[in-house]
């Protein structure tokens, strides 16, 4: 059976190497390659402009190359994983890995440079050569002691980032997994002893790195196969071995782990055993981090110490040590800066970043990534999860603002807070687009209720109003199911002192709200039992008869349910006094820029006037976002060619637009290739009004519209932002069962921004 097991992944691991097409790269031009110009300007003989710039100034090679977001991941193969010296070209299945880990979590391009050179002084010498290629560069599996040689050559002799991430990479993720450790044992670092086993690269690192962090290095015990590294032994010693050496001569690890507060493992299974546990001190800290095989696993460790604190170098386990947590930030934060080196300062900055973020409140998104394991900061949640795209922005700020401080930054940023928010807007990517109407929204005080208060996403966007904006969430739902559920997500709010709540089954206020649905609807043939049973069931009339009522600003609801049948009770209560919906406009984040599409959700088919309303609500909701709105009326006719039903109303829409005074681009009706491709428009239809592509897409049936919605989300790497309500004056916002807690808190922040009447 196991042996099926390992068949059928080793199976899958080989495919996946294979299929579509080998590898795990590929190049891709950043820029357009489509006409003799584009040639002239990309090579001969444009590209002698760029040329000569950099000659005369070479630090315009940032500007006018990818260098400055360009990482060279070097390995001559001698020491993979835990495969051991596999040679340069097996172990590029591992660095075209390494590669791809740059470009999804920091989105650093990266070439791998496998290199047939096992001497290290000649491997330091052809490293060195590839600086006028890269703005940094990685070293990566190289045995010891000689990537202690070939760092230390290249550092010196590079103007550019040298890091190798098996020693420093690993130091890092373990001094910020030790400093929460220690955290949470009520320890500190300069009281404790520390038992590691492992004279590698990784090992010493670790220990250099924990010196830095506080442990005194008379506290320090190594020991490798050999025993305890001691004064004046000569088996298998080295410089940065002997100077960890213990006075006395030789000691086993089970003489030496007598009253150790930490193990640290970077050797191999089975080194550490029970029996050295017991004789740790209470609440032993032990982080077993050789791979496949931990120097001992976490039930053995359970057994004779349950309130151990443990780390392992695998994901199948609690506080796996993984480099990814540090790599590729540390990496962002020095090429963005063009620093010259990597140095400690930048480093202990890293690890204060990582430790940071763990003891912080996990994200939404962590958590959809790790679902099922439990996220709270203590002993099984010591460090961030690698998907945690806080990462970016909080460690390479700390990092870039640690290498400007210590000044081997070429150049510094003008404004750090700035930088931090630009990152996260790279990971975030609705956070950029949104600023405007985060900062609105920070300006009132508005109580937003959600009708689905029990749903953990809701909850962790109430989480996140809370840290982010001014607003008040209150939640619709059952006090102990939503306390038990904040508990288990990790989350430190709380029921009723962080939040108010509206309890469907039990809340003083019940037959206030059910009267005021009953008066509001008796002449609709509701009638008092039937307003209870409504009002005891129906989270979405409670949320808006507390609006109603003023007991809320603005009410969210759709998280579960069709769209249609929260809008019935939405426009039975609030659409009063002028106040009517009007349309559903989504706005579509793309990497070429944001899309608004409307109307997605609420008319079918809308009328001429209609769609008059919904091209008006667009504009005035487009520009909440800092956007000038170009707004296209489209259909399958262009320009009067076809006389369809959509081509039609779009015209009579077009006619009655046009008797109004508006002060935003329109045009119409025409096909979506036209509105969004200007030269293609200029030429069928050369005395249009509307310069440039649109960003606004109004269709003549929710079919069109909500069939391009989901075909940008799914097939286009769109990220929806809505679907925004229009004409209800922000009283109410109505989302879909694919909302994410992030589009939750989008929403709310555009509930929290008051808006004109019918907006």
């Amino acid at each position: 059976m196991e042996e099926n097991r390992h068949e059928n992944l080793r199976q899958a691991a080989l495919d996946y190497h294979e299929f579509p097409r080998p590898g795990k790269l590929e190049i891709r031009a950043t820029k357009p390659l489509a006409t003799g110009r584009d040639l002239a300007r990309a090579y001969s003989p444009g590209v002698a402009e760029a040329c000569l710039e950099i000659k005369a100034d070479p630090s315009t090679a940032a500007r006018y190359t990818s260098r400055g977001n360009l990482v060279a991941v070097v390995s001559n193969g001698t020491a993979v994983l835990g495969l051991g010296n596999i040679g340069a070209l097996a172990s590029k299945p591992v660095m075209e890995g390494k590669a791809v880990l740059f470009k999804k979590f920091a989105n650093i391009d990266c070439f791998d440079i496998e290199v047939n050179e096992n001497d290290p002084y000649k491997l330091a010498e052809i490293v060195c050569a590839l600086e006028p290629s890269f703005g940094a560069i990685n070293l990566e599996d190289i045995k010891a002691p000689d990537c202690f040689i070939v760092e230390k050559i290249c550092r010196e002799r590079m103007g550019i980032p040298v890091f190798h991430d098996d020693q420093h990479g690993t130091a890092i993720v373990v001094g910020a997994a030790a400093t929460n450790a220690l955290h949470v044992a009520g320890k500190r670092f300069e009281d404790i002893k520390l038992v590691s086993t492992g004279g590698g690269a990784a090992g010493i690192a670790c220990l250099n790195m924990l010196l830095k962090l506080g442990v005194k290095r008379e506290n320090v015990w190594l020991c490798d196969l050999h025993g305890l590294v001691h004064e004046g032994r000569e088996e298998d010693m080295n410089p940065h071995k002997a100077a960890f050496a213990q006075p006395g001569g030789p000691r086993s690890l089970g003489d030496v782990i007598e009253g150790a507060d930490m193990f640290l493992g970077l050797s191999g299974p089975g080194v550490l055993t029970q029996e050295m546990v017991k004789k740790m001190t209470a609440q032993p800290i032990i982080f077993a981090l050789a791979n496949p095989t931990p120097e001992i696993l976490p039930d053995l460790v359970r057994e004779v110490a349950p309130d151990a604190i443990m780390a392992t170098g695998r994901s199948d386990f609690p506080n796996q040590v993984n480099n990814v947590l540090c790599f590729p930030f540390i990496f962002r934060g020095a090429l963005d800066v063009g620093a010259s080196e990597i140095n400690d300062e930048m480093q202990l900055a890293c690890i204060e970043g990582i430790a940071q973020l763990a003891r912080a409140t996990t994200s939404a998104e962590a958590a959809a990534a790790y679902h099922g394991e439990q996220m709270t900061f203590g002993p099984n949640y010591l460090i961030p999860k690698p998907f945690d795209p806080r990462l970016m922005g909080v460690v390479a700020t700390a990092v870039a603002d640690a290498a400007m401080r210590t000044g081997v930054a070429k150049r510094p940023l003008a404004d750090v807070a700035e930088y931090k928010q630009k990152l996260d807007g790279s990971v975030f990517r609705s956070s950029m687009i949104m600023r405007p109407v985060f900062e609105a929204a920070r300006t009132a005080s508005r109580r937003i209720v959600f009708a689905e208060g029990e749903d953990e996403r809701v909850i962790r966007a109430a989480q996140a109003i809370l840290e982010e904006t001014t607003e008040v969430p209150i939640l619709i739902g059952r006090p102990d199911v939503i306390a038990l559920r904040c508990e288990r997500a990790g989350l430190p709010i709380r029921p009723d002192r962080d939040f108010e709540i509206v309890n469907p089954q039990s809340d003083s206020r019940y037959r206030d709200y059910w009267e005021t649905y009953h008066r509001l609807m008796e002449r609709r043939g509701v009638t008092p039992d039937t307003a209870r049973a409504v009002l005891r069931t129906n989270t979405t009339a409670i949320g808006a008869v507390m609006v109603h009522r003023g007991e809320a600003d603005s009410l969210i609801c759709g998280a579960f349910g069709q769209y249609l049948w929260h809008l019935k009770y939405v426009e039975e209560v609030l659409a009063r006094d002028g106040l009517r919906p009007v349309g559903a406009l989504s706005l579509m984040i793309q990497d070429q820029g944001p899309l608004f599409i409307a109307d997605t959700q609420a008319h079918a088919e809308p009328t001429p006037a209609q769609l008059a309303d919904i091209v008006i609500g667009a504009a005035r909701h487009v520009r909440r976002f800092g956007i000038t709105p170009k707004i296209a009326l489209c259909s399958s006719s262009q320009f009067g060619n076809l006389n369809t039903s959509s081509g039609l109303r779009m015209r009579e829409a077009m006619a009655l637009l046009d008797a109004m005074p508006l002060d935003f681009e329109y045009e119409g009706e025409m096909t979506v290739d036209l509105a969004l491709d200007p030269d293609l428009r200029g030429r069928v239809f050369p005395s249009g009004r509307m310069e440039g592509a649109a960003n606004v897409l109004v269709f003549g049936s929710t079919d069109a519209a909500s069939g391009v919605r989901n075909i940008l989300k799914t097939r286009g790497d769109g990220l929806e932002v809505g679907p925004i309500l229009m004409g209800m004056g922000n009283r109410a916002h109505i989302v879909t069962p694919s909302v994410t807690s992030r589009g939750l808190l989008n929403i709310a922040a555009l509930a929290g921004t008051p808006v004109a009447k019918y907006g």
